[in-house]
């Protein structure tokens, strides 16, 4: 019934529930996609310890991409970590975002941090989507499980997508980096509760082959989600407001 108070669960029964919704989907989609980054590491002549360790500490697919990318080109240790971090601001909104489902009293800022690292845009469509119905209690545990249970089968998919370099076709490790937003797509549909939200998502469909034309793909999603984020956010408020 509307209104009643979702159960409570025991912390590891919430921490298990967590594992179970990652398996379910999105925990390998995710390590799908990031298949692809152990052969990338292979081919800049790295270990298969540094392979499985990007996908640990970096945890995103475009930064461990700018990562060997940069070792293949000869760039500085400082170079490599300011354009890994660069590349990592666009979490810095979906973390924000999380904040309010994440936080509990008595947490430390190192706590903070450390729920922070596991924010992608997977687990930021699927936080936003499953972290709400469940007791206030139970979020971080159920969190710290799904956030786990992703980072670690990724990082074991890394291992093997290193191990395979040579026998998997070049085409399919470029294809399988794609799932991870195909994927997104999906959940960020799923998670649709108003017509802003359809807005928002028709909007970036229709305006990024456009604004790919007219600014390049240098600051074309950043254009796009400028605009048809406000456009429908003024939707929303107009259709609130009437």
């Amino acid at each position: 019934m509307h209104g009643v108070s979702p159960a409570q669960l025991t912390t590891f029964r919430a921490v298990l529930k967590g594992v179970r919704d990652a398996l379910s989907l999105p925990a390998p989609m995710v390590a799908a996609g990031l298949l692809g980054v152990g052969p990338l590491a292979h081919a800049v002549g790295h270990p298969l310890g540094v392979a499985v360790a990007s996908t640990l500490f970096i945890w995103a697919g475009p930064g461990q991409i700018i990562f060997f990318g940069g070792i293949a080109a000869g760039l500085s240790p400082l170079g490599i970590a300011l354009a890994v971090g660069l590349s990592a601001v666009r979490f810095l909104p979906m973390t924000i975002s999380m904040l309010p489902l994440i936080r509990r009293p008595g947490q430390s800022l190192g706590e903070l941090l450390y729920l922070s690292h596991f924010v992608t845009v997977t687990i930021w469509s699927e936080g936003l989507r499953r972290l709400p119905p469940l007791h206030p209690s139970n979020r971080v545990p159920y969190y710290i499980g799904f956030g786990h249970t992703c980072v670690v089968l990724s990082g074991f998919a890394t291992g093997v997508g290193y191990l395979m370099t040579g026998s998997a076709p070049q085409a399919l490790a470029a294809a399988l980096l794609f799932l991870s937003p195909l994927f997104f797509t999906v959940s960020i549909a799923a998670g649709i509760r108003r017509v802003a939200d359809v807005a928002a998502i028709a909007a970036g469909f229709f305006l990024q082959p456009l604004a790919s034309r007219l600014i390049g793909p240098e600051l074309d999603l950043l254009a796009v989600g400028l605009i048809g984020g406000t456009a429908a956010f003024m939707l929303d408020r107009a259709r609130n407001s009437a």
